[in-house]
């Protein structure tokens, strides 16, 4: 059995007549296959094998995607009763945040700072990825600012603890309400255009500024040119020997896409830029390069048969996005990895690197990640309620309906499509029928409001009351999109955290907290033993724990 259990770690091939398929830790015997499984027991976890069919693989079904998970996600999915559990405690679909992976992501940036012996730097959290307010604790837990861009997200990074001197404004066309809050908290203010330092400085308060640098070529509509920076310095430089309190920290930047080399390049040339400007303002001494550090959502091997094989066949309705406007879902350097490549990118002129040429010049480097911060920190998940079967091509497939709507997974919205399979999680007892590939369309009347276009090779056949996990979508799927259209509820963010038993303790993040609908005899129906764990302020009885421990 000990040669068994080793073999079956290793992944196997399976061939369809389309496309190749891999079965990951299986180990194939005829018409079956010998699955490693993962149990979670008395504070371990235990190998077995379980043998179940080879699943036929539909001519019309997608290439697999299959998410990389973490251990709390699989003590999760390995207990649907615990699922359903919190299922219970909602109306529509829900969120899973999980904040613990949250500060990991923290230590990681910091982690890249430190080993490319960077003296000064800064990571400020990017707000608008996510706004659950256990992110916010998470951010203020580990050390790291935040990053917001209206009145709102100040006022809540505030309520969570954030010192103002660890936030920073960015955005476009900020308010002169926003201006004066920002500046009366002592926040750092990223100025977008000649106006908004105008309108600072008519504000007669103090105020700690950076200047948004357009790169030059680019075509974005945000940030100043080398002519506007010049007259903005000089008007800043004005301003402080008329005994106005404005200081000039830095520049910053944002570049769009995922590369490096550009990343370090105008990060080099803004390091000479703070040496001109200290001539005038001496107290310049930052650059923030942004964020867009990308996140490892699959394995190299999946993308890449994804990408080389995707057909309009494998849509519904042949609704293939088009490659380009793909998320690039496997990503070999990802977050600190990222990170590290830029701080060691040498400067053309000088062969120095970047971390070389901050510390030289006294220079704090500031990043403003917000997916890869939130990297493996949460699911969505929806309730399967209408299943109905369709045929493309002579071959049948599923239309599942969700208890929700594309709003509240927003990569749908960006003519594209969100690429990680979701987990199908049946009640425990069910029967596992034969598989069919399913799409998943939204409860509203939109054609186009389809949760997946392509058809998810699952592994059995979705039945209604069956539950779709969608993995890693705490990175701006959860939040950018949601709306209560047809009145249908906003999905509720519930934050499991570890408990001393191995299981997990349940709150309600209580920046998305409403009162629940749901009768409290639902949730005492529960399988899980009842706690006092920490109360939601503003709604909901107390919650379950769940114990990850096998009943």
């Amino acid at each position: 059995m000990a040669g068994l259990v080793e073999e079956s770690r290793r992944v196997a091939g399976v061939e369809s007549h389309r496309h190749k398929y891999r079965i990951s830790r299986a180990i194939i015997r005829g018409n079956h296959s010998c699955v490693h499984a993962v149990r979670y027991s008395e504070g371990e976890f235990q190998t077995h094998m379980e043998t179940t069919p080879v699943p036929d693989i539909s001519p019309i079904a997608a290439a697999p995607m299959r998410a990389h998970r973490d251990e709390w996600e699989e003590r999760l999915l390995e207990h649907p009763e615990k699922l359903y559990a919190l299922a219970a405690m909602t109306d529509g679909p829900f969120h899973v945040m999980y904040p613990g992976r949250v500060g990991r992501n923290i230590q990681g940036f910091r982690a890249a700072f430190e080993n490319a012996q960077v003296n000064a730097y800064a990571i400020y959290y990017g707000k608008k990825a996510n706004k659950a307010a256990c992110v916010v604790t998470e951010c203020v837990k580990h050390g790291a600012g935040v990053d917001v861009s209206s009145i709102a997200e100040l006022d809540s990074a505030l309520r969570g603890l954030v010192a103002g001197r660890d936030l920073v404004v960015t955005g476009p066309a900020k308010s002169d309400e926003l201006l004066r809050r920002a500046a009366h908290a002592d926040a750092l203010i990223t100025l977008d255009a000649p106006d908004e330092l105008l309108r600072v400085l008519g504000l007669g308060i103090p105020a700690r500024v950076t200047l948004r640098v357009r790169a030059p070529g680019s075509q974005s509509r945000f940030g100043m040119d080398d002519a506007q920076l010049d007259w903005a310095t000089a008007k800043i430089a004005e301003a402080q020997t008329t005994g106005k309190r404005i200081l000039l920290e830095g520049f910053s930047f944002h570049l769009s896409g995922y590369r490096t080399e550009p990343r370090a390049r105008l990060a080099h040339r803004l390091i000479d830029r703070c040496l001109a400007a200290r001539a005038h303002c001496p107290e310049v001494s930052m650059i923030s390069i942004g964020g867009g550090f990308g996140v490892d959502y699959v394995a190299a091997a999946d993308w890449k048969t994804f990408r080389e094989e995707m057909t309009d066949s494998w849509f519904h309705a042949g609704r293939m996005p088009a490659p380009d406007n793909l998320y690039p879902y496997h990503f070999e350097n990802p977050g600190p990895g990222m990170l590290t490549e830029i701080l060691l990118t040498e400067q053309a002129e000088s062969g120095r690197t970047l971390a070389d040429r901050l510390n030289e010049h006294r220079v704090r480097l500031a990043i403003e990640p917000g997916r890869a911060l939130l990297d493996r920190a949460g699911s969505t998940v929806f309730r399967v309620q209408g299943v109905k079967e369709l045929d493309a091509d002579g071959h049948r497939y599923l239309m599942l309906t969700a208890d929700g709507t594309s709003l509240s997974l927003s990569e749908q919205w960006f003519a594209s499509e969100y690429l990680p399979d979701p987990e199908l999680v049946s009640p425990p007892g069910s029967a596992a029928d034969a598989a069919l590939p399913a799409c998943v369309g939204g409860a509203s009347c939109l054609e186009d409001d389809m949760i997946s276009w392509r058809r998810i090779p699952l592994p059995r056949r979705a039945r209604p009351g069956d539950l779709l996990v969608y993995p890693n979508t705490a990175g701006y799927q959860m939040d950018s999109n949601e709306s209560a259209f047809h009145q249908l509820p906003v999905p509720r963010k519930i934050v499991l955290r570890d408990n001393a038993d191995g299981g997990f303790a349940v709150e309600f993040d209580e920046v998305s907290a409403v009162p629940s609908r749901r009768p409290l005899r639902l949730l005492l129906r529960s399988v899980i033993g009842w706690v006092r764990p920490k109360r939601d302020t503003r709604s909901a009885p107390a919650l379950p724990a769940l114990d990850a421990r096998p009943h």
